[in-house]
């Protein structure tokens, strides 16, 4: 048997070390190195519960700096260990030496062949750029994680990723042609069938062990992703070494290159929704479905769709996807379910497989409250066993007092969870370990395998001795030695693991970020908070052909991990660790990060697991410059932009002249290449005191700094709407302010104090108004009020009073007036929904209003770009541009010359008076004109 050369880098390297390390990196290859404290923080984590410092990164260009890459690791005794998208379960994306970015540079398409159905790809590539490469040929590639939308070939290949259709496309590993991979020691290999591309050694190694592999997996396992494939090189299974090398996670060598499989699309995809009584009763059905061939069998339980809309009667359901009406109808008929939907149009299956697809995030939150993590993440048994084990399963974790939600690909046997582990606590961990221990056991009794998807990793190599035997597991390490003699490879995944409750990730987490009365309501703190983050990276969703929403529109615009949700998210995590970002609060990389965090909010309802961002960013920056002395390292705009609502009340049309000297924008702290917005010449609230008003009020038109000084017109329009819906408007007594400026730019303190102020005056308002809407034309305003605001001052009853008061537009003339007429517009529209009002409030009243007033079509999602005072800030204008570039501006350029353009927050019609010859205008405006055409 071969020995192993143990890394001393395993166990830690010095920093000595790691500078010359770094420079013969650089100078042996052309790809990124990059060693900063930054780089290597962003990547101590993926979507387990594990974390590993690296010592640094390097994002290579080709297959030969790949190779120069390992070459100079292995001469400093490094180990190194490829990622893709970093969304692995199990740890296996993380390590201790040189983290392999693939994604940066080796992310492309080499060609594409319709006729072979074949494509070949590099290992960064996104999956659902193949599948948008590819769907003009009528084709696709056949494993579709729930993550296709940011996971990339080279880590479905790791993990040997299987997706809602491998009951008729298979794994990974069933749709792989040939590899090009470098081992460790630098050989280059072409991997086949027929024993092409094994390393010296491999096949003799196997041969001397036939029997063993013969009989030593489980039969009739659909799923079985846990080990090494390796009854793939028996001579009955054509010596298949590709087959045998996908799933082994970065172990045995690096991808450069794959030429995979392509399947046909469905000429006509139907989605049957099957209910039944309970999850046990789906899960008994499942099998059963099989032999009338769907695409997909996916199931999930009430626990986790919550109040979907759109299922058939029942409290669990399989989601299976067939080919055609005649196979649903004969699926119906087969299926013995309680109530059935067949589902033929394609933007109402989207919406109903999106709950699939967020699954992973959204199980993160248990119903009622707290989190859950992965870690017993998606074992598999055999199809038919499938409803027992679950049984068993579940009695398991009641008797463990732990929570979770199945669900996943029943079809297969694959069941997804995560569960409420308190691993946060010396008792939790070792809770953890033995309910792993239990469960392994428990699914071994049912024939199955430890992974049926995501792969070992940290989480269950240790328990793979139950499920294969010494014997077996032995053999794993041997091969793994004939593939890397040095060990170089990801060590600790697969053989000889590290035990699975070493090395979590919230071990050492202290409490961070919350004094007495301050913070904006993170609980236990802003680091346990970011460690709420689980890794799924929705938020590197690169454009909106790959997933809809808002999030995350600085890394759309940058493609930088440390510019998405996560990146921030795991750079939060490691400054309250403080082992790789040392300076806490004062972090420089921090605040780096969080400079193109535009405060969109996106992250709040896009993130599966609500990570909020914008709040972190806002107690972030309250913590970075505060202290005796530190005021002045603000930037200039946090004081003019930041402090804008106050600017206004003083200095009011003043500012017209001021802005217009020269060097204003300098002393400002703005950029010089926008034009600041003009102060109206007459203010809302002057306007609205000084006209007559009989009818008496039904509602309190909250008259925000944008509306009142900047855009007045669209005040006068509301009200115009609002008295022709017979509703009564009136005005605070008093100048009210919602804080949004001083929270976005980290002036909290200030923000409380403004708020405050606003209370006090609308405490005082007539004791009627107490209950009455008050109704914001400022989406922006209107979700400060409604979440900032309580957050900010929890203890203050009046900030959650006012909270509930808070009206849309849309939502009031809903709720106040439903028997009311909106004037007909009949004009199609175009234009933007605002990232907070996507992201807090919610558009369908606004959905409802314009349909009624005939204004057609879909209004562009994610972020303007401007929002507020980022795309004023100097240093932000090419991100702000491009993120106007991600949704609105092609809606704008691709809407016809007359339509309508509605944009209800003011830094989006700002931003497209910007950059477009275009005239956008918020709803009340069209509304209003519209009365006027009409003659009301």
């Amino acid at each position: 048997m071969r020995r192993r050369t143990r890394h001393p880098c395993v166990v830690g390297t010095h920093e000595g070390t790691h500078g010359r390390l770094a420079a013969d990196l650089r100078s042996a290859l052309a790809g990124d190195v990059d060693f900063t404290p930054t780089a290597r923080a962003l990547t101590t984590m993926d979507a387990s519960n594990y974390r590993r410092v690296p010592a640094g990164t390097v994002a290579p260009r080709d297959a030969d700096d790949v190779a120069a890459a390992l070459e100079v690791c292995r001469s400093h005794g490094v180990p190194v260990v490829p990622r893709g998208a970093g969304t692995s379960i199990g740890g296996q994306a993380t390590g201790t030496g040189v983290v392999l970015d693939l994604t940066r540079h080796l992310d492309g398409i080499v060609s594409v062949d319709p006729e072979a159905r074949t494509a070949v790809v590099r290992p960064g590539l996104v999956l659902g750029r193949l599948r948008e490469a590819v769907r003009p040929y009528g084709l696709t590639f056949g494993p579709d994680p729930s993550t296709y939308s940011r996971c990339t070939l080279g880590g479905m290949i790791g993990n040997n990723a299987c997706g809602a259709h491998s009951v008729a496309w298979g794994t990974t590993a069933d749709n792989v042609h040939s590899l090009e991979v470098v081992t460790y020691r630098g050989e280059r290999l072409t991997l086949g069938t027929e024993g092409r591309g094994a390393p010296a050694g491999l096949l003799d190694l196997v041969g001397r062990r036939l029997a063993l592999l013969r009989t030593g997996y489980p039969a009739g396992l659909p799923r079985r992703i846990s080990g090494y494939a390796l009854d793939a090189l028996l001579p009955e299974r054509g010596v298949d070494v590709v087959r045998s090398f996908v799933g082994s996670e970065g172990t045995l060598g690096v991808v450069t290159e794959a030429t995979v499989r392509l399947v046909p699309l469905p000429a006509e995809p139907v989605l049957v929704v099957l209910g039944y009584a309970d999850e046990t009763a789906a899960a008994d059905a499942a099998a059963g479905l099989l032999a009338y061939g769907p695409l997909t069998v996916e199931g999930m339980a009430a626990d986790l769709v919550g109040a979907a809309s759109g299922l058939p009667r029942g409290g669990a359901w399989l989601f299976c996807e067939v080919d055609g009406a005649a196979a649903a109808g004969e699926l119906v008929r087969a299926a013995d379910a309680v109530d059935a939907a067949v589902v033929r149009d394609p933007d109402a299956q989207r919406t109903l497989w999106r709950i699939r697809e967020d699954a992973a995030g959204t199980a993160t939150r248990m119903p009622g409250g707290g989190d859950a993590w992965p870690g017993w993440e998606d074992c598999a048994v055999p199809p038919a066993r499938l409803g027992a084990y679950l049984r068993d399963f579940r009695g398991l974790l009641a008797a463990f007092g732990l929570r979770g939600v199945p669900y996943g690909h029943f079809g297969d046997g694959c069941v997804h969870v995560r569960i409420d582990f308190d691993l946060w606590t010396g008792k939790g961990v070792r809770d953890f370990r033995r309910f792993s221990e239990a469960v392994a056991d428990l699914v071994v009794a049912h024939g199955g395998s430890l992974s049926g998807e995501h792969g070992d990793g940290k989480a269950r190599a240790e328990l793979l001795p139950r499920m294969y035997g010494e014997e077996l597991v032995a053999l794993f390490g041997e091969v793994k030695d004939v593939w890397d003699p040095d060990g170089g490879l990801n060590p600790g995944m697969l053989v000889r693991p590290e035990p699975l409750d070493s090395g979590l990730r919230f071990e050492g987490l202290p409490v961070v970020g919350v004094r007495e009365g301050e913070g904006l309501g993170l609980g236990l703190g802003l680091g346990r908070e970011a460690a709420r983050c689980v890794g799924v990276a929705k938020c590197r969703v690169a454009g909106p052909s790959q997933g809809a929403g808002v999030m995350c529109p600085s890394f759309r615009a940058t493609g930088e991990e440390k510019h998405s949700t996560r990146g921030r998210a795991r750079l939060l995590h490691e400054m309250a660790l403080g082992e790789v970002i040392t300076d806490g609060w004062r972090s420089e990389e921090v605040r780096e990060a969080l400079d193109l965090c535009l405060s969109c909010k996106g992250c709040r309802s896009d993130c599966p697991v609500g990570v909020d961002m914008a709040a972190y960013k806002a107690e972030f920056l309250d913590r970075h410059y505060a202290g005796a002395g530190r005021w002045w390292r603000r930037p200039r705009a946090h004081w003019t932009m930041g402090g804008l609502p106050r600017w206004l009340d003083v200095f009011g049309r003043g500012l017209n002249v001021a802005t217009r000297l020269p060097y204003a924008a300098g002393l400002a702290g703005v950029t010089s290449e926008r034009p600041l917005p003009r102060v109206a010449e007459r203010t809302f609230t002057s306007w609205f005191a000084e006209r007559a008003s009989s009818r008496p009020p039904a509602l309190v038109l909250w008259p925000d700094t944008f509306t009142d000084h900047l855009a007045p017109q669209v005040g006068r329009a509301a009200v115009r709407v609002l008295e022709e819906a017979e509703l009564g408007v009136a005005l605070p007594d008093g100048r009210v302010c919602c804080g949004l400026t001083y929270v976005s730019t980290g002036r909290l303190g200030a923000a409380r104090r403004v708020m405050r102020r606003t209370l006090d005056v609308m405490e005082v308002v007539d004791g009627e108004a107490a209950d009455r809407p008050v109704v914001v034309l400022e989406p922006s305003c209107a979700a400060t009020l409604r979440t900032d605001l309580p957050e900010l001052l929890p203890d203050d009853p009046r900030a959650a009073r006012l909270a509930a008061r808070i009206r849309t537009f849309a939502e009031a003339l809903e709720a106040l007036a439903p028997d009311w007429t909106p004037p007909r517009v009949n004009r199609r529209a175009t234009g933007q929904t605002h990232c907070h009002q996507h992201a807090v409030l919610g558009d369908a009243p606004d959905r409802r209003l314009r349909e009624r007033a005939g204004l057609t079509g879909e209004l562009a999602g994610g972020c303007c770009g401007l929002a507020g005072n980022f795309g004023f800030e100097p240093g932000h204008e090419d991100v702000s541009r491009a993120c106007a570039e991600d949704q609105l501006l092609p809606a704008l350029r691709g809407a016809e010359d007359r339509a309508e353009v509605l944009a209800d927050g003011f830094s989006c019609r700002t931003q497209i008076t910007h950059l477009t010859e275009r005239r956008p205008r918020h709803l009340a405006e069209v509304l209003a004109e519209a009365l006027e055409g009409e003659g009301r």
